[in-house]
């Protein structure tokens, strides 16, 4: 038989037509080492308990009135994370000795039934006839983390892939000609951190090779819409066919390098690393990126070991060794590279001209290093080492449990 919690939890979603379902997760209740604390609450049907949209921008927070199953009330918060590094909903503020945000609670089943954006009810369930009788009676499974009752028809969670795709669509059908690289990029971060839960809490290398591949995605898209009457069209001879051609792939050689520099250079930013991108120096000189600036770099008194330039190549089988040529007083180069392996010999002869590769971890059992005495460096590696040198301003902290 089911408890009269799991019965008014039924009764409640009934009446008020909408409900959302989500098992309590370690995250939630402080266990995975984050900062915040609080019921994690999906974007997809942010209606549902926010007046404020999921949009990049300053933190937003509404104070709705929440009515748990033991009586008690607490004027908790929803808070909007926009700005940053983050991009979440959270459920927080309980006040002191709340039973229902323990460790223990974790699997458990939280019922948030929003009556209005001010008033709440919610239920928190822990026995499996509790939790299987409210998805069986409001006909809502719940597949991976949550699941949503509105006016009698279930809501199911897209998948991330799902998710990031939607918002493609959405951006591409608006373009009537290509955007600039700089907007890509920015529209694929935005997607990704926006569709794949803690995105920004994911490893360096991880984060830039799915930005990358999906900004490729993107570009598909784009080029498929604004590219198709160019190629349906009737050509006027064979000439016209191939400078038709050559521009399409020249902008696709084009793109590649600038997705590498943009997505490169958000992470630095994200790791709050000083750099100048592009700068020129000794006179002809314009590395893609120095750390940690143009001025450090001319400043006579500034310690050398504390320079880094990297050069961003998609590959670098061949052009390495441009690198080597810039920024002559940094002896110590860096090169950050996507290519899917290099030869144990060009291995060896960059290590010689003192070239250190920063290649994405998932790519490293490419690359036959191991055999050559070369030691590769992720991208993890180089920020963390950075990192300690020039760091700028404190590490955010967020007290989201007050």
């Amino acid at each position: 038989m089911i408890s009269p919690f799991a019965e008014r939890a039924i009764e409640d979603s009934l009446r008020a037509g909408k409900a959302l379902l989500k098992f309590i997760s370690a995250n939630d209740v402080g266990l995975t080492g984050g900062k915040q604390c609080g019921y994690y609450l999906p974007k997809a049907v942010w209606k549902l308990f926010s007046p404020y949209e999921p949009v990049k921008g300053p933190n937003k927070e509404s104070f709705p009135e929440v009515t748990w199953q033991d009586g008690r009330i607490t004027r908790s918060r929803v808070v909007w994370y926009g700005d940053k590094s983050r991009s979440e909903y959270r459920l927080t503020r309980f006040g002191k000795d709340f039973p229902f945000l323990t460790h223990d609670c974790v699997g458990d089943l939280l019922v948030l039934v929003p009556h209005s954006l001010e008033k709440f009810t919610a239920y928190v369930l822990d026995t499996e006839e509790d939790i299987e009788s409210v998805q069986t009676t409001l006909d809502v499974f719940i597949t991976a983390t949550w699941a949503a009752y509105i006016k009698g028809k279930p809501v199911m969670p897209e998948t991330a892939d799902q998710c990031v795709e939607r918002r493609f669509r959405e951006f591409v059908t608006k373009c009537k000609q290509f955007p600039t690289t700089k907007v890509m990029s920015g529209t694929v971060f935005d997607a990704l951190e926006f569709c794949i839960n803690a995105f920004s809490s994911l490893s360096y290398d991880d984060r830039l090779v799915e930005l990358i591949q999906k900004e490729y995605r993107l570009f598909q898209m784009i080029e498929r819409q604004v590219s198709q009457p160019d190629i349906i069209r009737p050509f006027k001879d064979i000439d016209d066919f191939l400078t038709t051609a050559q521009s399409i792939l020249q902008r696709r050689k084009a793109r590649a390098g600038r997705s590498l520099e943009h997505h490169f250079e958000r992470l630095l930013k994200a790791a709050s690393i000083p750099f100048d991108a592009h700068p020129i120096i000794d006179g002809t000189d314009e590395p893609d990126i120095l750390i940690p600036s143009k001025a450090a770099y001319e400043d006579d008194h500034y310690d050398v070991n504390k320079l880094y330039m990297v050069g961003l190549k998609m590959t670098c089988k061949d052009r390495w060794r441009q690198v080597t040529r810039e920024a002559q007083k940094i002896q110590r180069k860096h090169i950050l590279t996507l290519q899917g392996g290099i030869s144990p010999n060009q291995l060896i002869q960059m290590r010689d001209a003192n070239v250190k590769l920063i290649v994405p971890k998932s790519l490293h059992k490419l690359y036959a290093a191991d055999k050559t005495g070369v030691t590769l460096l992720t991208v993890d590696d180089f920020i963390r080492t950075v990192s300690t040198l020039h760091r700028t301003g404190p590490v955010p902290r967020d007290d989201l449990f007050a």
